[in-house]
């Protein structure tokens, strides 16, 4: 791809936490609570709504007694964050380091299950210039953890700008910038190494150059597209995701790091942005976390550079922060309004295989909201009824493909479900019909879930086919075969 700078691509917020493997090994998604709003529910009715929506992991930008105090005892795992500005205090005095976590973690646990502590946030690019207290502030808190004998359960980590990257483009070329490693990211490794500690986390605004914005807008969306190749491993990425991640693997590898793992502990898109943040909208933000959510809770997260990786991926926001300064899209990126609405529809639980099909969670129009959907490119708005929230089914003409990044397997899967259980119309892609070419697992599996989705009024959650799936808004064509709209 030839390069220009795209808004599209300032949207996408992603963090990611290296840390050693656990032997859990499960994936996961959780969700970021900030607070920077005067107009949120409180922290009893927060908890409520969590466990309603079968949220069960957490990320503080602080440590509030109130929020630790309502999370006693729901079993919903939790990080909290030192912040910057004791970054100081915590690096150049261990009795500091030790009474916080005496007053933030030990006063709570176990009956609020915190999880991991996480030392300061984005500290490289912070212009109070606090790089030189990040390790020794993590040491300091580490000691005090191993102290009160927590450092079993209760991990460390630290949000890191992706600007910590000197490379990431092609992702086999990622690389951290030279001056940060020795200092910094060779010693917070070692940590990690000598106490299983989970560490560094990235916040990058990503931006992706090329030239064609619909496909990179799909790339960035995890939607259907022709991907993009790296020509030093020959890998094809069909997502910017996981570009991004396997650039951080890469640069990881290239210090002779490759046991550790990341965690996804910050990516979102927003719903909605000034006229210049070209993709801001409910469409594209309920595509990106929906389908980021149904990757990973199908166990289908790994990467072209590490294809069994299982990632833990925390979505940002849980709400709406009206008081969060900057572009409209700063003060968008929630799940949820204040009044504890759903933004738009996204789920976090999923049934299991039965008998070799697949099966998900369906929202079958529970909210009784009617309307249209804005299908516009970049994201629009979504009107429903008169609120301007999201309704349950489209009116727009919308279609369900298959996507080729999930692999063959899986998608064989799904395909055998919709032609089987879930009652498609696969008569089209049989030998000599219409749709029978080109006889490919991807071809089929697109005309199989389109037929799928048409049929059940492409109401939310029946193209998600365990992130095999996705809804596309433009006529797709299979040979000379056109996905119909109507059964």
């Amino acid at each position: 791809m030839e390069h220009f700078s795209s808004n599209v691509f300032a949207l996408l917020l992603l963090l990611i936490s290296i840390s050693l493997p656990s032997s859990e090994g499960t994936p996961a998604v959780g969700v970021n609570y900030g607070r920077v709003a005067n107009n949120l529910p409180s922290a009893t009715k927060v908890v409520q709504l969590l466990k309603s929506h079968g949220i069960s992991q957490i990320k503080l930008y602080d440590a509030d007694p109130a929020v630790l105090r309502a999370l006693s005892g729901t079993g919903i795992k939790v990080v909290v964050t030192l912040p910057n500005e004791q970054l100081a205090s915590a690096s150049a005095r261990p009795a500091f380091a030790l009474s916080w976590v005496q007053r933030n973690v030990a006063a709570y646990y176990p009956s609020t299950l915190v999880h991991a502590i996480a030392v300061g946030n984005e500290v490289f690019v912070d212009p109070r210039n606090l790089t030189s207290y990040l390790v020794p502030a993590m040491q300091n808190i580490h000691a005090a953890l191993v102290q009160l004998h927590l450092d079993g359960p209760v991990k460390i980590s630290s949000p890191i700008a992706l600007t910590a990257l000197q490379s990431s483009y092609p992702p086999s070329a990622g690389a951290f910038r030279a001056e940060l490693v020795e200092p910094v990211l060779r010693p917070m490794l070692e940590l990690i190494r000598q106490s299983v500690l989970p560490h560094g986390q990235c916040l990058p605004v990503l931006r992706l150059r090329g030239q064609h914005r619909r496909h990179l807008l799909d790339y960035a969306l995890f939607r259907p597209n022709p991907g993009v190749l790296d020509p030093g491993t020959n890998h094809r990425y069909y997502s910017l995701f996981d570009a991004q991640i396997d650039a951080v693997f890469a640069a990881l590898s290239a210090l002779k790091y490759d046991d550790v793992k990341v965690v996804v502990s910050e990516t979102g898109w927003p719903s909605k942005g000034d006229p210049k943040e070209t993709g801001a909208g409910v469409n594209n933000a309920a595509a990106y976390n929906g389908n980021l959510i149904n990757r990973v809770l199908s166990g289908n997260a790994g990467t072209p550079l590490r294809p069994t990786a299982d990632l833990e991926v925390y979505i940002f926001a849980l709400f709406n922060e009206n008081q969060k300064p900057g572009p409209t899209s700063e003060r968008n990126y929630g799940l949820f309004y204040p009044d504890e609405q759903k933004v738009y529809d996204v789920q976090f639980t999923f049934k299991g295989a039965n008998g070799g099909g697949l099966r998900w969670e369906e929202d079958r129009g529970r909210h009784n909201k009617t309307g249209s959907s804005s299908n516009n490119n970049n994201g629009g708005n979504v009107k429903g009824n008169g609120s301007g929230r999201l309704s349950e089914r489209t009116t727009g003409e919308t279609w369900c493909v298959a996507n080729a990044a999930v692999g063959k397997k899986k998608l064989q899967a799904a395909l055998d479900y919709a032609c089987g259980e879930g009652g498609a119309d696969c008569k089209e892609i049989q030998p000599g019909a219409t749709c029978y070419d080109p006889n490919t697992v991807e071809a089929h599996a697109s005309y199989a879930f389109n037929s799928y989705y048409q049929k059940k009024g492409r109401v939310t959650g029946t193209c998600d086919f365990l992130g095999a799936g996705y809804v596309v808004s433009q006529l797709p064509k299979i040979g000379n075969c056109a996905l119909p709209t109507r059964y």
